[in-house]
């Protein structure tokens, strides 16, 4: 997505300034072209040099030391996004009334690209009548805000004006540069494992970790899709502007996708669904014997088959995590659950599967197409999948038409 875009960063005097070098470095790692601008303030707070060597461009803090081209209107057009971060009272109130007294300011005045703002300042500041009434003022004109978070400030005050992690701003920067060819589409991701309870602190589960279904309902929302998350227990922070649905176990998971599965196009079901079940749960916590303890087991309900069997001309994707004839397991696995397309992966490789970061996956669709993706993130992957069900999709309505 990052190929050939360009990233203004401006950052003003305030303590958050500490937190732009890691956003620049992100930028910069993910294929961004960034330019830094600052007001003097700023660089008391972090180095013009270290944001130099970071984004491998100059930096500029001095509305006197520009070249011919004037940087200060040529980083305000030829850029695809303007970033003010961390944007205080002061630089806020600058730019609602259109004062341009350094090069920061006067940049933003001659801007014609989008412009995202991230306040950040102490809590009583941010709530000031002036400051809100500017913050109003900018929303009204177009530009875009990231809301700070609350918490423990740096004054040691607690509430809201903490700037946003830097994974967060990142994060609404691509939200904003996506192209949104998945608009008007309504996306059902299942992600995560269930827990089988067996007494009250014991349960059956497995290793997934939920970051491929979490992938998935992170790129479609970017691409301007509609999604609905239901998830298993994890660890994962849920994607900004995404519907979401906290579970535990099969019966809950089952319930909760076909409450919602009436209304979305799309089913993407990346969970890891326990099959099976204790046929009897304890009340009160199993206690330690000499002899063995056995646990009969029950089948737990099979949700992606009776999506597939329900599906009309919806779209239901699912998953294969085998350790042992793939492609084999995963075509026998779309044919019986009636599926559009599936996404088998080995298991058993160490760089495959649960608990990292990328994937070795065969994509496999109905019409018997497959698809090798070789070593992947899973980032990548669930762009790679979306591409295939939107495939899918404009198949199918294309041939109503016909």
């Amino acid at each position: 997505m990052a190929k050939g875009k360009k990233i203004t960063i401006g950052i003003s005097g305030g303590i958050a300034a500490y937190k732009i070098p890691e956003l620049v470095r992100i930028l910069v790692r993910n294929g961004y072209y960034v330019r830094v601008g600052m007001t003097k303030n700023a660089t008391r707070f972090v180095s013009p040099l270290t944001l130099e060597f970071l984004s491998g461009n100059k930096v500029i803090w001095d509305m006197f030391e520009q070249e011919r081209e004037m940087e200060h209107i040529l980083w305000a057009q030829d850029t695809d996004l303007i970033v003010i971060a961390p944007a205080t009272a002061n630089i806020i109130g600058k730019i609602a009334n259109g004062i341009a007294d350094d090069f920061l300011s006067t940049m933003i005045v001659a801007a014609t690209a989008k412009v995202l703002i991230c306040p950040s300042m102490n809590t009583k500041m941010l709530m000031n009548p002036a400051v809100q009434n500017n913050l109003r003022i900018l929303r009204e004109r177009g530009y875009l805000i990231l809301e700070p978070e609350s918490g423990e400030l740096a004054c040691g005050a607690v509430g809201a004006g903490r700037l946003p992690d830097t994974e967060r701003i990142y994060e609404r920067i691509e939200d904003i540069l996506t192209e949104k060819d998945l608009s008007g589409l309504r996306i059902l991701v299942t992600a995560g494992p269930t827990r089988e309870p067996i007494d009250p602190v014991r349960f059956i589960s497995n290793r997934s970790s939920g970051k491929m279904g979490y992938a998935i309902a992170k790129m479609a929302k970017r691409r301007g899709a509609k999604v609905i998350l239901i998830s298993g227990p994890t660890s994962i922070s849920p994607p900004d502007g995404v519907e979401i649905y906290k579970v535990e176990t099969a019966d809950e998971m089952r319930e909760k996708v076909m409450e919602k599965w009436k209304d979305c196009d799309v089913a993407i079901k990346a969970a890891a669904v326990a099959d099976y079940r204790p046929e009897i749960t304890t009340s009160s916590k199993i206690k330690k014997k000499d002899d063995h303890l056995v646990i009969r087991l029950k089948r737990n309900p099979d949700i992606l088959l009776e999506l597939g069997k329900n599906k009309g001309d919806k779209i239901v994707v699912g998953f294969a995590a085998e350790t042992e004839d793939l492609i084999e397991n995963a075509i026998k696995k779309l044919r019986e659950k009636n599926l559009d397309m599936i996404v088998a992966n080995d298991v058993s490789k160490k760089d495959s599967g649960f608990e990292v970061d990328t994937n070795v996956a065969k994509i496999i669709r109905r019409d018997g197409k497959i698809e090798d993706t070789g070593l992947i993130k899973k980032e990548d992957l669930a762009n790679l999948i979306l591409d295939r069900v939107k495939e899918i999709w404009n198949e199918r309505r294309n041939a109503k038409f016909d």
